[in-house]
Parts: C-alpha cells; structure tokens; sequence
C-alpha cells in the first residue's frame, strides 16, 4: 500500500506518516493510537486516516450513508457506542468503523465483534482504563554531560540523525579526544582508530554504538517510561483486573518502573545518591569545616598565654614574620589539631570514600589564621566528584535503560490492548443496554427484524415496544397519526447500518440483505417550491437510474407526499415505487396516501400497516408491528367509530362512519 494511495493522504501527510516505524501496518491495523503520533496528526485525523486506508484495503468505494438523514442514524449510532467508552483513544478508534456495503470489511468488523461480545464489561476493569492513554514519544530530551566523537564526516552526520539527543565532534587525533574528555563527563568514540589510546578522562570507543542508541543515551528509553509510567502502569492493571494474557512480566515491570524518579532519573542506589548529596552539599560543607578550624583555633588561643621574649619578638619582625609564624611557633599542636577536626569533619559530611585523600588537601598544612580552604583543592574535589556522580549515574541509567529497552514493545504493547479492550467493552456494554444480536447478512434483498427496538426514540429503552417487521421488496407502509411509522423508518435504518457496520443490532434476531447505499428521506416540513420539487425528483431520477444489481440499494421515504399536493404526490410516488421495484431494490414509503398510490400504480405495490387497536381514554392504542397486506385505519376513522358507537345505528355518526 502506497502512503500517497489512501483517500486523505497527500504528500504532506505522507511524509509525517514516514516518521513512524510502520506506518503501513498502523493504516491496515487502524492503529489510531500510532498514527496520531506522527507530527502534526491528531487522533481525529488519525481516525479518518484510519478509515481511508481501510477502505482502500477492503476496495470500497464508500457511500453507504447517501442521504442526510442516513448520515444522522450512522452518527446516532456511533455516538451510542462512544458514550460506552472509557478513554478519549477508544472513542476516536470507533470512527474507523463505518457501515459498508462490502462484504469482507463486514466480515472483518463481525470478526471483532463477535469477540467483544464475549467480553464482560465489569465495572473494576472500566476503573482500570480510566488511566490508560495513548503513549507519548518525549521529542525534548537532550544530554549535555557526553559526547560523541567521529573523525569521519559521513559518521559526523549518520551520528547526528541517529543520536540527536547529543552533541557530536569532529576530532582528529588522541590530543582533541583528551580536551573533550576534560569538557564532557563521558566521550564515546566512534572510530575503530581510537581503540587504545591512552586519554585521561572516561573515554570509551564504541564503533557500533549507533545501532544501539540506548546504550549511549539511555536517558531516550528512560524518559519515554518515565513520562508514561502511570499510564503502562494502568495498562498493567486493566490486564491484571481484566485477566488478559499479558506480554512481559509485570512485577518485573512494575520493579523497574519503581527504580525510576520523574525526571528519568535512577532512584534506589546508595552510591548514586552518596556522590549526588556530596555534590550538593559540598560548599556549604567546606563552610562548615572552616569554622570547625577555626572555632576551634579561637578557643585555644582564648585558653592560652602566650610569652614572646624580646629578642624573639624582634627576630620575627626582623624576618618579616606575622601571625601565622608565631602561630606556628607557638600553637603549632593546636593548629593542626583543628585542621584536622575540618579535614574529618568535611570526609564524614560528605561520606567521602575515594576521594578522602583529595578533601584532606583542601585545608593547608601550614598555619594560618583564620583557617580558609585552599579553592584550587576544592575545585578539583568539585569535579571529581561531579564526574564520578555522572559516570555512576550513567552507568545505572545504561543498566537500568539495557532492561526497559528490552521491554519497551511490551509496554507499547501492553497500553495498547488495554485501549484497544476499551474498544471491545464498548461494543460489549452496547450488546448489553440494549438486549442485542449479530444480524444475518444475506445476499437477498429485504429484511426481517423480530424484536427490534430502537434505542433513539426518547424514552427509557425498557419503555419501547418491540416490532416485528419484514420487508422483501418495496412496500407502502401505512398506519395512523403518532402510530410510529417513522420510528419503525428509524428502527430499520439503525438496523440496517449497524448491520453493514458489522455489529450487533438492537433486536432479537434480524435477517438483513447486503445493499450497497441507504437513501433515507425525512419528511420535509411543507410543501416545496418550484425549484425544490424540481431537483428532488431529479434526486429520485438519478437514484432509479444508478441501481443496479451489483450495487442494490435500499430506500426509505417518509411522507414524500409533503412535497407537493396530495394528488400529484401519490402518482409520483406511485411512478417511483414501479421503477424500484423493476429494479429490485428494497423500499418502504410511508405515507398517508396509500390507498391513492395504489390506485394509481400499474405495478402490484404490497401495503402493511401499523394497526391502532381503537381509542382507550382518549389515548391511540396501537400494534407498533406493521400487519403485512392491510391498510391501516386512519385516526380520524377511529374517531368516528368511537363516536358512532356511543351515538347509536341511527346516528350521525354511524352515517359519516359509512363514508370510510
């Protein structure tokens, strides 16, 4: 499949599209979840991506919904379905079904449903899925403490596309390789020339570090699970509660998840974290061990008398000496005992360990006084220690990334059953409100609903009577005023779209013949003018002509007759409803006029109707079930025969009744 050859899909789209590892079998799969990863493309777009691609895999040509108002009861319909969702995912994922007059796409989406349908939708397992999201692929990561080194220029790009979370250099020999390694905690060396040579720093020459990435930036698989850690884990506990067969250990999981601080960093190692706090913490211990000294210094000074003879006191001077010789005259002792005291006390604030011998350094030797740290000394000790904290993290991060990644199509895996079993208790929760059965799809025209109830009428669903209905051909549906004809119009139009949709339909049991378009016609509100009369009958023109016998339609019109007078309506209905039947579509009419249509048919029209069981307290009562061959009585005649039946033979009543 050819990105360019999906309906939607231009140049542009094609190539955010390329950016995905698969994006081919993302389009056949309608992953709406990865697709909508690529830049620029939102879930909505995904799912109508989604839905070209699947229409051009099944070669359909689309069209099913050819009317507005068929349009309306395929978005009713989907609307039903999405209420039952839990993630926003699974909601944009059902726009990838549509109803379809192919058979192998109808036979593909039954596949799934019939699975769904085994579904059960418990309530524990929709909690879970209140967590899961679609994962996100960070695009924000960049590591400033190494570095890549290449002396080639085609390894100089191939590394930047491949490793653009780092910085890249061009060095050519072990001279630039050592400046870098004092600039970066960590340089890796891309060229098999570098092995063994001898460079002061953390170095290392990796030639096949680009086919492993995560090894020189773990920080990549790090942050994509740190940044959707609640959402794997919510996955985790949707196949927990739900009992999926899942794809990776989860415990293991769950462990390597906990060893992972926000900002992808490794939590849970005592040496990490001893160099971090000795980093953080090291100014302030350096003040701290020079008042140590020098409190210390103070108070022995405070303690002590201290008598210079004259000859002495004038040799010093003379020798140019101040304090800090007489201090090592005189409180030597003292002197490095309280250098001693900050030496010890800046080792055990910072837990110091391999770099004890350095931090000793930091306090002089020779007296003086106040006591101040040498800054040169802890400089270095700054930066061994900040080496040695991003080389130990480095190291753990490496660890810690070397087993996500190993796991990372798992979890990827593992979000996205838990979304796409959203979309399953969807179907399953919509099965089950509303008491429904996989249809039939036969070749044959017509329709057989037994028990059908529509969940769009506003009623409670409990409230709806069930009807009975079957059509074979084309038939004039007759019945009284609020008899409900057009939610029996309705009920076959539900019927028929989520049949074609591949999924269950709301009765308890229906036989629906595969058509290719459903023109549904709501009635209109008043008599059209000139011009909409004109082009309605060009509509109708047109469809007759298009019929064929590999493309069978179905039509449903309520009240056509509104659209201009009575008399001329019923001849044009009754011209329509021939050349439907010439062609063998499936029809229902519903109209008023049936009686004149019939009369003014050549053809042998069928005519049912909705029977009204008479008049209790002034309320219709009436069989919803279309009775098949009879004309359904009007309620004006109702009226009349109740009137006539309280007035008596002789009445006025019984004489106007006579007229029906």
């Amino acid at each position: 499949m050819e990105l360019e050859s999906v309906p939607g899909v231009g140049a542009k789209t094609a190539t955010a599209l390329r950016e995905l590892d698969d994006p081919k079998r993302a389009l056949r799969d309608g992953d709406v979840a990865t697709l909508s990863q690529a830049p620029g493309i939102s879930e909505g777009r995904a799912a109508r991506i989604a839905r070209g691609a699947i229409r051009a895999d099944h070669d359909d040509p689309g069209g099913f919904a050819a009317t507005p108002r068929a349009r309306e009861i395929f978005r009713e319909a989907l609307g039903l379905l999405q209420s039952r969702t839990v993630t926003d995912y699974a909601a944009k994922r059902l726009e990838t079904l549509y109803p379809s007059g192919v058979r192998s796409r109808i036979e593909e989406v039954r596949a799934f449903t019939e699975r769904a349908m085994d579904r059960e939708p418990d309530p524990d397992v929709r909690a879970a899925l209140s967590g899961v999201e679609p994962l996100s692929d960070p695009g924000d990561v960049r590591v400033r403490d190494r570095c890549l080194a290449t002396s080639d220029a085609e390894r100089y790009a191939e590394a930047q596309e491949a490793v653009p979370e780092v910085s890249v250099e061009v060095v050519d020999d072990a001279r630039q390789l050592a400046e870098l390694a004092r600039s970066y905690s960590t340089v890796v060396a891309l060229d098999e020339a570098f092995a063994g040579v001898d460079v002061e720093g953390d170095v290392r020459v990796e030639p096949n570090a680009l086919e492993e990435p995560a090894s020189v930036v773990p920080e990549r698989v790090l942050t994509f699970f740190a940044r959707n850690r609640d959402r794997v884990a919510a996955a985790a506990a949707v196949h927990r509660v739900a009992g999926l067969d899942a794809p990776c250990d989860l415990d293991a999981l769950a462990d390597a998840l906990d060893r992972l601080e926000e900002d992808g960093s490794v939590r849970g190692d005592d040496e990490l974290d001893r160099l971090a706090t000795a980093v953080d913490d090291l100014d302030a211990a350096v003040s701290t061990a020079e008042s140590v000294a020098n409190d210390h210094l103070r108070e022995a000074i405070e303690e002590r008398d201290v008598t210079i003879e004259g000859t002495d006191l004038l040799s010093l001077v003379e020798r140019g000496a101040g304090v800090d010789s007489l201090l090592g005259r005189e409180l030597a002792d003292e002197y490095a005992a309280a250098v001693e005291q900050a030496r010890d006390h800046l080792v055990d604030a910072l837990d110091l360990r391999d770099t004890e011998t350095m931090a000793r350094r930091a306090f002089p030797d020779e007296p003086t006084y106040p006591v101040e740290r040498q800054e040169d000394v802890v400089s270095r000790l700054r930066e061994e220690l900040t080496a040695a904290r991003d080389r130990r993290a480095t190291r753990q991060k490496r660890e810690l990334a070397d087993d996500l990644a190993d796991v990372r199509g798992d979890a990827e895996r593992l979000v996205a059953n838990a979304l796409e079993l959203d979309v399953e208790l969807a179907v399953a929760r919509f099965a089950a409100d509303f008491d429904c059965t996989l249809p039939e799809i036969t070749e044959d025209r017509g329709f057989d609903i037994e028990g059908g109830r529509s969940p769009l009428l506003d009623v409670p669903f409990e409230a709806v009577e069930p009807v009975d209905y079957g059509v074979d051909g084309v038939t004039v549906l007759s019945g009284v005023n609020s008899g409900g004809k057009t939610s029996t119009l309705d009920l076959v139009a539900l019927v028929t779209t989520l049949a074609h949709m591949g999924l269950p339909v709301p009765a308890e049991s229906a036989r629906i013949g595969r058509v290719a378009e459903l023109h549904y016609h709501a009635k209109t509100q008043g008599t059209l003018d000139a011009g909409a009369f004109e082009s309605t009958l060009r509509e109708f023109g047109a469809l007759v002509t298009d019929i064929t016998a590999d493309r069978p339609v179905m039509v449903l019109v309520d009240e056509l007759e509104s659209i201009t007078e009575p008399g001329a309506a019923a001849t044009i209905i009754a011209g329509i409803l021939e050349s439907l039947t010439e062609r063998e579509a499936t029809g229902v009419f519903v109209s008023h006029l049936a009686e004149d249509i019939l009369e003014a048919s050549d053809a042998d029209l069928a005519i049912d109707g909705i029977q009204a069981a008479g008049l209790v307290d002034g309320e219709l009562r009436v069989n919803r079930s279309p009775v098949k061959g009879q004309l359904a009585r009007s309620t004006p005649e109702l009226i009349v025969e109740k009137l006539a039946d309280d007035d008596g033979e002789d009445g006025f009543y019984a004489g106007l009744l006579e007229k029906f």
